[in-house]
């Protein structure tokens, strides 16, 4: 059930704001009917937290990347909502998918963004999901804490070719102080 409102949220989040204010709404549903329920919580508080920055997301009909994102244009009574779900299934021990989801967008409405504490929950979602796209997420947020390197040498482990955010991501490992580009190493066989 939570996969498919969080599918129903990203498909508003692209540009169809009706579907993300409908999984909003589901989202506060199950949090009222399952309030103990940890990753009820952090679902509700990770789609209030990306929301949040939905004025912020677009600029003349373009996306625009989250370190050029306008910080004011923020929603900040969501954000305090989302916060506070994220609170709550903390408070419930929640360390699920979504509940780390939640705690790194929340790390992304601060300003500035505490990098070092990103990549370590980024590192938490990639135990917790065994995602090599996480991985790559987290590969970014490693070089923005200890730079490009760093980054590139996580990058240079995955097994993401056929994926079409990879090189982007990878550029912007470099793009932290300008490195270039190292050749990936071969994945040794297991």
């Amino acid at each position: 059930m939570l996969a498919v409102v969080y599918l129903i949220f990203n498909e508003g989040y692209g540009g169809r704001g009706d579907l993300a204010a409908e999984a909003l709404r589901l989202g506060r549903a199950l949090a009222g009917l399952m309030p103990d329920e940890p990753e009820v919580q952090g679902l509700l508080a990770l789609m209030l937290l990306l929301d949040a920055r939905r004025e912020a997301r677009f600029r003349g009909g373009e996306l625009v990347l989250l370190a050029d994102q306008d910080h004011p244009l923020l929603d900040t009574a969501e954000i305090a909502e989302g916060r506070e779900a994220l609170d709550r299934a903390l408070a419930l021990l929640g360390r699920g998918p979504y509940v780390v989801q939640a705690a790194i967008a929340s790390l992304h409405a601060d300003e500035p963004r505490d990098w070092p504490q990103i990549a370590a929950l980024y590192g938490e979602l990639s135990r917790v999901t065994g995602s090599p796209v996480v991985e790559l997420s987290r590969a970014v947020a490693v070089a923005e804490a200890q730079g490009p390197e760093a980054g590139l040498e996580i990058v240079d482990r995955l097994s993401l070719e056929d994926y079409r955010y990879l090189h982007a991501s990878a550029a912007s490992c470099c793009g932290v102080s300008g490195a270039r580009r190292r050749p990936a190493r071969p994945i040794a066989e297991p």
